[in-house]
């Protein structure tokens, strides 16, 4: 647990959930409402999770699992990646540094697309404080000991939105644009999580490419952190690239057929890769 929540505390401008002492407090939405829990390890590394000022009805406990069992990828044995990656010469620091760390994920496709689209082509301090805009604007909150914990918003309310509405939050006009018809072609059902997830890798990355402001590195962002594609390879990330050119102590960024000759060694753990790869940087 103590790599993931290094992982989950690195930003302090992270607006979706909070961190004290060790316990993760956030808003888990349910089919019934909207939950305030909080998430933490026992003395046996097990994690506990319980409801904050409410008492759930029985079908959002096994809602709930779900939902952390899926943000904390807790499905996937990781034992072939850390064999793989003792072997490899870029991996075998980060794994012994971070090791038990997971693909923490943004499970709902929506807000992972959003992501993608507000990161694109900035650093990731103006891409939290985004995120941070266009949520604390757009999203809904559960006030709990002075503090707000966020809802992520919808696609059925961005859906209904003009750029003109986005107007007060620092992003380019075209990125509202990407967000809004993103939100827009959800509500309409012509985008799905589950329809994606019916496809191969190839197919679910190709449907993305087609959507308006949507490339490659957005889509395989998408495809390894809510879809779950363990062959997802975001290789054009600078982040990527920075990372590997710090554990090699070079100045020069790795071109495109070394990234390519590089990953043949992770083959079926390209996003796993590329995250341990992050971590050492981010």
């Amino acid at each position: 647990m103590a790599a993931n929540l290094g992982y989950l505390g690195r930003n302090k401008n992270e607006c979706m959930f909070d961190i004290e002492d060790n316990v993760i407090t956030r808003v888990v939405k349910t089919t019934v409402t909207n939950r305030l829990v909080q998430i933490y390890a026992n003395k046996n590394n097990e994690m506990i999770v319980q409801f904050v000022n409410s008492i759930p009805e029985k079908t959002e406990l096994t809602e709930v699992v779900s939902f952390i069992w899926e943000w904390f990828d807790l499905e996937r044995d990781l034992s072939p990646f850390y064999k793989m990656a003792k072997g490899d010469s870029l991996l075998e620091k980060p794994v012994q540094e971070f090791h038990g760390l997971r693909v923490i994920g943004v499970p709902d496709l929506f807000e992972a697309l959003c992501w993608g689209v507000l990161g694109q082509q900035i650093n990731l301090a103006f891409a939290y404080t985004l995120k941070r805009q266009f949520v604390e604007r757009f999203g809904t909150s559960i006030e709990f000991n002075g503090k707000k914990y966020w809802t992520f918003p919808t696609y059925k309310q961005i859906a209904k939105l003009t750029p003109e509405d986005l107007g007060d939050i620092k992003m380019t006009v075209r990125k509202s644009e990407y967000i809004i018809g993103i939100a827009q072609l959800m509500n309409s059902g012509e985008l799905s999580k589950e329809k994606l997830l019916a496809m191969n890798f190839k197919d679910a990355e190709k449907s993305l490419i087609k959507i308006r402001g949507i490339g490659p590195w957005t889509a395989n962002y998408v495809l390894m952190r809510c879809l779950r594609f363990p062959t997802a390879f975001p290789i054009d990330d600078v982040g990527l690239h920075n990372a590997i050119k710090f554990l090699r102590g070079s100045e020069k960024k790795p071109s495109k057929e070394e990234l390519i000759d590089l990953s043949l060694n992770w083959s079926g753990w390209q996003a796993y890769a590329t995250f341990y790869l992050w971590r050492v940087l981010y």
